[in-house]
């Protein structure tokens, strides 16, 4: 592996998740009364586009001889994924706001497996990238019940009324440990298509999942976040604003993550990215402690699914803490710092291994030219 002299860093990686957004009014130019409508009600008057991407995560990598070789752009819960699409296509064929390269080479669109024109939908989210960048799906699936917020469901289930699509229920008491068979015929679509999937969930569900991967032996399929395990040392901060000293992680919450990353480890089809690791210890940048159980949950990933199916990202689309926690801190590693996290812990395995969590398994996942 070429490395930097002075940083030990690669010279080459490729971000397998970022996002992004402008939930303006469409009248002042944006799109919050068009196809993110639902992240404007959440999000309203957000913007991110590849000119501040450019210099959030490109240039800063580039000024210490790391170049970012390409991108994966993920769906950030649109109301219509064709037109997120063909959006995102706009900029990698016509220039973006201020004429920085954009970096976008795959496309992970939305489309909701479960819809009765689910086919017709993957037909027109393909048909709106004719560069053909769309390589792959997601529809957020992360789901322990009623969204509340500070839960692991995610808000974007608030789209379906919380179906819990891997479980087969619409609520605790109603599980039955099933897949939604609406949703497992879309989901079989994908291997028609040539197309992946970006599978977020809950640690809970993957038992579950698992059993729908195996089902599917030809769709591949990529766990987002690192399998999501939630502040497994308990918030960033106390209700005072001082920092929480616990450097204890709870026993139950990293079993069921354990657990389910295990079953699904052993799904030869199915990837994880080690992306926004603070959603399970928000500030982990904060303290050595926290830095070294960090480095041992990555450093447990890596050894469970090998370099061969783990692949890098930074889900950049605001700041460092918001890509890093999802909300969870006001903290958060630069891009630098993430990839500077990464280097270490990827120091045991070969040179060669180092470059699959790279930039190798997401090219060979995403099928990118590079």
């Amino acid at each position: 592996m070429q490395t930097n002299k002075d940083t030990k860093l690669p010279t080459r990686v490729i971000d397998a998740h970022h996002h992004f957004v402008d939930t303006r009014p469409a009248q002042d130019g944006g799109n919050g009364d068009d196809f993110q409508a639902f992240l404007a009600s959440l999000l309203p008057n957000e913007v991110y586009f590849p000119g501040q991407y450019y210099m959030d995560v490109v240039k800063p990598l580039a000024e210490k001889g790391v170049t970012l070789a390409a991108s994966v752009h993920i769906e950030c819960m649109p109301n219509d994924g064709a037109q997120e699409v063909a959006w995102v296509e706009s900029f990698t064929t016509t220039g973006n706001d201020d004429d920085k390269p954009c970096t976008v080479q795959g496309m992970v669109a939305s489309c909701d497996l479960s819809s009765p024109t689910v086919e017709d939908d993957l037909q027109k989210i393909m048909a709106a990238s004719p560069t053909g960048k769309v390589k792959g799906i997601r529809w957020i699936l992360d789901c322990i019940g009623k969204f509340e917020p500070n839960t692991a469901t995610h808000v974007g289930t608030k789209r379906h009324d919380g179906i819990d699509y891997l479980r087969g229920s619409h609520g605790p008491d109603t599980y039955d440990g099933t897949v939604v068979p609406d949703f497992e015929r879309g989901f079989a679509l994908l291997e028609k298509y040539n197309l992946s999937f970006d599978l977020q969930c809950a640690p809970v569900q993957l038992h579950q999942a698992a059993e729908l991967c195996k089902r599917h032996p030809e769709v591949l399929v990529c766990i987002d976040h690192f399998g999501k395990p939630r502040t497994v040392l308990g918030p960033d901060k106390n209700d005072d604003e001082t920092i929480n000293p616990n450097t204890v992680p709870d026993a139950q919450d990293l079993e069921d993550w354990r657990a389910g990353m295990k079953v699904m480890s052993e799904c030869s089809n199915v990837y994880v990215k080690l992306s926004m690791i603070g959603y399970a210890i928000p500030g982990w940048i904060r303290t050595p402690e926290r830095r070294a159980l960090m480095q041992t949950l990555v450093r447990e990933v890596l050894d469970m699914f090998g370099p061969q199916r783990c692949m890098m990202a930074w889900n950049w689309w605001k700041n460092g803490a918001v890509s890093d926690s999802d909300f969870l801190s006001d903290v958060g590693p630069t891009p630098l710092q993430y990839l500077e996290f990464m280097a270490a812990c990827l120091e045991p395995y070969t040179p060669e291994e180092q470059d699959r969590v790279y930039y190798g398994t997401a090219a060979e996942f995403y099928k990118l030219s590079i």
